[in-house]
């Protein structure tokens, strides 16, 4: 996500400086604050030193005159550091409302701001100080082929963790006898490879050859998968705040068959471009009629919600907006990243 929107804020003339770890690519400056960390118990050590970098970093270009107007935090931690900051810092709120500290409303700043990515998740949040609302989740639509013509697979993707139901997806396939694509990535994380030991390597083997494992898949094959798919299933157990594959996946034409939790109803139409149910049984009976929904309705309803584009426009005016109660009037930000 903060991907896409630097570069597309670069692209409307917005002057963009992305904090990330060396060797990151942005489409303005990157501000480098570190090496690139994966290993889990230095993750902690990691984000201070990312977090003192960026602090020096905006002290030392407002004290020189030619600072930024506002810092867009997409991370999830550099919020709580706005107090100490000279300009707004606005928040996108990613994630569902019990990862988040239980004082956040607290710790709120005169100069903090914050956004949801989800009429569902904002509900969660309500109360909170300087809530400005929803900008949806948007996607490069153009690079998500378009593909009428399906294969007799379903598809589950995402990280292999216990929340995103992946061992769902193969009691799906074990019940129907259909082929099924599980690709994704084990996280580095105790529980995840004990979740992945537990669930998932039993089912693996006792489908044999009905599933195929497709461990941390390439973009090419992530592209194929998609678009090739008879259909991309999101047996989630908790509530999501958004759902960037199910945007992917209806963009390439493939529909989508996801339990109702969060968000969903609020990215898939259902019986339009896929099917939200209310559990495993209705699941398994929607797959009876995933070839009614049209491909070409599919890419419609992503093209007209979730494009790139449009989640662009909708944080420039959030950023005007914000700039304006703060009294000012330009037109850069600085975007965090973890």
């Amino acid at each position: 996500m903060l991907s896409v929107l630097e570069r597309h804020m670069a692209a409307r003339g917005h002057f963009t400086t992305v904090a990330a770890c060396e060797g990151s690519k942005v489409a303005g400056r990157l501000l480098a604050t570190g090496k690139e960390c994966s290993e889990p118990d230095r993750l902690e050590r990691r984000n201070a030193e990312h977090t003192t970098a960026i602090l020096e970093h905006v002290w030392r270009t407002h004290d020189c005159g030619n600072g930024y107007d506002l810092i867009h935090d997409k991370s999830g931690h550099f919020w709580v550091h706005a107090s100490a900051l000279p300009l707004p810092v606005i928040a996108t709120l990613h994630l569902p409302r019990h990862f988040y500290r239980s004082d956040m409303a607290h710790l709120s700043a005169p100069n903090l701001f914050f956004n949801c990515v989800s009429h569902s998740q904002q509900r969660n949040f309500e109360g909170l100080p300087n809530l400005l609302g929803v900008v949806e989740n948007g996607i490069e639509i153009a690079s998500f082929p378009f593909e009428k013509h399906k294969d007799n697979y379903l598809l589950w993707m995402g990280r292999i963790c216990e929340e995103k139901g992946p061992h769902v997806a193969l009691d799906l396939a074990d019940r129907l006898g259909v082929p099924l694509v599980l690709a994704g990535q084990v996280y580095p994380f105790s529980y995840h490879q004990e979740y992945f030991q537990r669930e998932i390597v039993p089912r693996l083997e006792r489908a044999r050859t009905l599933v195929t494992f497709v461990e941390k898949p390439s973009t090419e094959s992530k592209l194929n998968l998609l678009r090739k798919a008879r259909a991309l299933i999101i047996p989630t157990l908790v509530d999501e705040t958004s759902s960037l594959v199910a945007m992917e996946a209806m963009a390439c034409g493939t529909p989508v068959v996801a339990f109702r939790r969060g968000a969903i109803p609020e990215v898939v139409r259902d019986d339009e471009t896929g099917f939200v149910v209310d559990g495993f049984d209705e699941m398994v009976t929607a797959m009876d009629r995933v070839n009614e929904i049209n491909p070409e309705t599919c890419r419609a309803h992503v093209e007209a919600r979730f494009s790139a584009e449009r989640m662009a426009a909708d944080y420039e005016l959030l950023y005007a907006q914000v700039l304006q109660r703060r009294d000012r009037s330009a037109n850069s930000a600085v975007v965090v990243t973890p």
